[in-house]
């Protein structure tokens, strides 16, 4: 591909791949700008759609935008593009997280454009997962997939999973107590029929998932304490599969980075046939975060937790126009 043919058509197409990502409670708190002349893409963070109280140093927001960036990388080698990446180019701009310049044809054998069907397939799943295991073989790919990220992936053992668990109960207990959190959740959660069929972003109610009446999985309960009427309730795993992502550092260069592996592990288990979602209750709370690295491994600070098995994918979940988050100059 040409830059000639790099168009607003072609390059909206990349911006819709990218916003496909994940990101705490839908916010979706991304920016685009694209520079012609230079066949650049920007990408910035959307502080209007921070989360002060629960993620007060924006590390969730750096995740959720890292992994719209690896998106936009899969979308761009996918048309052709090679992606070159810088990460935080601009120390007098801190919205400004990364640039990615599309220069030339991708290189042969690129490992990143195979993982573009998985962009739109991906979803969060809130519902039981089955109580089958994830082979070993599944397990070692994905570890090599965040390691390509400069992350590490760790599945944990029974006594860190249950600490885990420990930790997502106590932060449910804290932010169900706590104003802002609730605040927050209210903020960007879409009940009702009218609230659903209007949104754009935001968590809507027919993505709760049933409501858990058994077991010990770690899913968010967006409802909070207000009903939903025709929600369902299920029995859920009593022995969750989990995986904790982490780094080495944690400055926001580390949270890039682990964002991005988020989305290659989670791109990748989604070809692999698995169900996803995402835990970071426990990761919002500092005191609780801390303990729930694994002390054996050389993880440094736990950026995310992953819940994977087999069962439902769950459905979509909306997402904004591309013109509401890409300029172009």
């Amino acid at each position: 591909m040409s830059v000639r043919t790099l168009d607003v058509r072609s390059v909206t197409a990349l911006v819709e791949d990218a916003t496909a990502a994940p990101s705490l409670h839908n916010a979706q708190p991304w920016r685009f700008r694209f520079l012609r002349g230079d066949s650049t893409l920007r990408l910035y963070a959307d502080l209007d759609r921070a989360m002060p109280g629960i993620d007060p140093a924006t590390r969730a927001l750096h995740l959720s935008c890292a992994a719209a960036l690896f998106n936009l990388r899969v979308a761009a080698a996918h048309a052709g593009w090679e992606p070159t990446v810088r990460l935080l180019p601009d120390p007098a701009d801190p919205r400004l997280l990364a640039e990615v310049r599309l220069t030339g044809s991708a290189a042969p054998g690129n490992d990143l454009a195979p993982l573009r069907p998985a962009i739109h397939r991906r979803r969060t799943s809130r519902h039981p997962f089955t109580e089958e295991e994830v082979p070993v073989a599944l397990k070692d790919a994905l570890r090599g997939a965040a390691l390509l990220e400069g992350a590490q992936l760790v599945f944990p053992d029974a006594w860190h999973v249950q600490t885990l668990l420990d930790l997502v109960r106590d932060a449910e207990g804290r932010d169900a107590s706590d104003h802002t959190a609730t605040e927050e959740l209210r903020r960007w959660t879409r009940v009702g029929a009218e609230a659903v069929e209007t949104a754009s972003d935001g968590v809507p109610d027919y993505a709760f998932g049933p409501l858990r009446h058994h077991g010990s999985t770690p899913v968010r309960d967006f409802a909070g304490r207000r009903p939903v009427p025709g929600r369902e309730t299920a029995s859920f795993e009593d022995t969750p599969q989990l995986a904790v992502l982490g780094t080495t550092g944690d400055r926001p260069r580390d949270w890039l980075l682990a964002g991005q592996a988020m989305e290659r592990v989670l791109l990748q288990a989604t070809l692999d046939g698995l169900a996803t979602s995402l835990t970071s209750q426990a990761l919002e709370w500092p005191e609780l975060r801390w303990p729930a690295r694994d002390p054996r491994s050389a993880m440094g600070f736990v950026q995310m937790v992953i819940r994977l098995g087999y069962g439902p994918s769950g459905p979509a979940t909306p997402r904004r126009p591309v013109d509401e988050v890409l300029d172009i100059e």
